[in-house]
């Protein structure tokens, strides 16, 4: 490795713990100050660190840009996979993922259930914000000018008798669930179909998926599907955990 970038990931190590001082780089780095400071300000033209007005350098914001960028390259599906599977194979309902785009929810994997009754849900079909579970904490996950703009600008159609059926009757229920931390869906979408979701978030605390168990009334009432919410919550914190979000 050259010795300049052997240098320079070992300062970004360190700055990790906390800012230190020109003094502190030299001797960590076992070089005269001038060598150091010669280091740290290309640095701090990249953006990789910053000098404080106490004369200590501390991470640099291309540095926290890069891991987000990075975060975001991986793939939700991909990281969520065995959670899912695992939870799937505890609970035996569907398990659903899926993500926001361009005002609807967007299924992105599915686990079938044990049993013989088949949602008629599919990776990559698309479902309404509000008469879905998940489209309920995606759409809590928005930032409030946002989420209330497009809760006024959905189409709200009648799915069945349970849908709601006007924004400020969708704006109270994502309320609701941005509150207490999970949506419940009965029967809103299909008929005796409920469904219980719940966030996962992203690095920066963003809403980035939800993730979903869902079942037949004939095979679990809504009591037995919130019985099972804490499966379904240590399951998206596991998600969130690994793809460098935090639980919340």
């Amino acid at each position: 490795m050259s010795q300049s970038v052997d240098r320079a990931l070992t300062v970004l190590a360190s700055l990790g713990d906390g800012p230190v001082s020109l003094e502190q780089a030299a001797v960590l780095l076992g070089v005269h100050k001038s060598t150091a400071l010669r280091l740290l300000r290309t640095l701090e033209q990249h953006g990789f660190v910053h000098r404080q007005a106490d004369y200590r350098y501390r991470l640099g914001g291309r540095l926290f840009s890069l891991a987000q960028q990075a975060l975001e390259s991986i793939d939700v599906r991909g990281v969520a996979a065995p959670h899912l599977a695992a939870l799937n194979d505890s609970c035996g309902h569907t398990v659903h993922l899926a993500v926001y785009e361009e005002g609807e929810a967007t299924y992105v994997d599915k686990l079938e259930s044990r049993y013989p009754v088949r949602m008629h849900s599919r990776i990559g079909k698309r479902a309404p914000l509000g008469a879905t579970a998940v489209g309920k904490v995606l759409l809590a996950g928005l930032p409030a000018a946002h989420r209330s703009e497009l809760i006024h600008r959905l189409e709200l159609p009648t799915y069945t008798t349970r849908t709601l059926r006007t924004a400020d009757a969708l704006l109270a229920e994502v309320e609701t669930v941005r509150e207490r931390g999970w949506a419940m869906d009965r029967g809103e979408f299909e008929e005796n179909v409920n469904c219980v979701a719940v966030p996962v978030h992203g690095i920066d605390g963003r809403v980035i998926a939800a993730c979903s168990i869902s079942t037949a009334t004939v095979v679990a009432p809504m009591s037995a599907l919130r019985r099972l919410l804490p499966e379904l919550q240590a399951t998206a914190a596991a998600i969130s955990h690994e793809y460098g979000g935090a639980a919340h």
